[in-house]
């Protein structure tokens, strides 16, 4: 059974975790710090990050540092401006987890005209990892830890011609797309990585069933009900588990993804993921889907000159 107390040391450090200034991402940070890392919060205003910092350092007497940073994943122009500071300031990125999401919200788009949930939840944490991605060649073993969902297996594919809103807007299967992206970038990240001889860690995570406010979109007696369908439902350090266990854990490998141990992966302890359709495993589909969001943010280019 692992939990935050196996943790190793993480003093000295560096990292970042997006959407920290609430839920999964919150306790992600808080755990992070706890251990000794020099932990950077990012969050859509200052006035939420500095709050989440405030609150842990009430809560906790942890050995880190914290920091904080203002970051729109929904912007690519704010998102590449974000790492440019970051880099200024930093000598290398050890962990990236990219947390941040958004669930099921009313039809709408980023400030580049993509579908929000495929914008912020995929895209704009492509550009993130890009951007940042020469400090993360300097750590001398980084980790990029993608949290995804089991609704990435309620897709089998993505439509390319319909990530701006081109068809009739289905919510739920939009956040399935964005979902099965996360997986499909964490799985070429890592062969990517793998094949250029870098040794950096590309992994994806799921929380299993957790009530956070990526549920915002959602009526209240609406999710009651979803949620009353569960045996268990996790509250949010719960459901971080399994992002700070492919974040820390040692025995962690490229290409792997976690999530809790229970039946249907709803809740439990840290555990490899059973969740594994043909779209997820399907490398074509996954160098489709590089090409295009290169294409879009211009943040991997001399990265992807080392494709083989």
């Amino acid at each position: 059974m692992w939990t935050t107390t196996n943790i190793p040391d993480l003093t000295g450090k560096t990292v970042m975790v997006t959407g920290a200034n609430t839920g999964i991402g919150y306790e992600t940070a808080k755990a992070l710090y706890e251990a000794g890392a020099k932990v950077t919060i990012t969050a859509r205003t200052a006035e939420k990050a500095e709050a989440a910092v405030a609150q842990i350092r009430q809560q906790t007497d942890g050995n880190g540092k914290l920091d904080f940073g203002i970051l729109n994943l929904a912007s690519l122009a704010e998102v590449r401006a974000f790492a440019d500071g970051f880099n200024g300031k930093h000598r290398q990125l050890d962990i990236l987890v990219n947390n941040a999401g958004v669930m099921i919200p009313p039809a709408s788009t980023t400030d580049d005209g993509f579908e929000l949930q495929f914008g912020v939840n995929f895209l704009g944490h492509f550009a993130l990892t890009g951007h940042l991605f020469p400090l993360l060649k300097k750590s001398p073993a980084a980790r990029v830890v993608t949290l995804s969902s089991g609704a990435a297996t309620l897709t089998d594919t993505i439509d390319f011609e319909n990530l701006k809103l081109e068809k009739p807007y289905n919510a739920w299967h939009a956040y399935a797309v964005s979902k099965l992206a996360d997986i499909l970038f964490t799985y070429e990240l890592n062969r990517i990585v793998k094949a250029s001889g870098l040794p950096i860690i590309s992994a994806a995570a799921h929380p299993g069933v957790t009530r956070t406010d990526l549920q915002r979109h959602i009526p209240g007696e609406q999710l009651d009900g979803m949620l009353a369908e569960y045996k268990e439902v996790m509250q949010p350090w719960q459901g971080a588990l399994p992002s700070l266990f492919a974040a820390t854990d040692p025995s962690v490998q490229g290409g792997e993804f976690f999530g809790p141990d229970g039946e249907k992966e709803i809740s439990g302890y840290p555990a490899l993921s059973n969740h594994h359709t043909p779209a997820m495993n399907d490398e074509a589909l996954a160098k489709q889907l590089w090409e295009y969001a290169e294409n879009a943010t211009r943040a991997f280019e001399i990265f992807t000159l080392l494709r083989p």
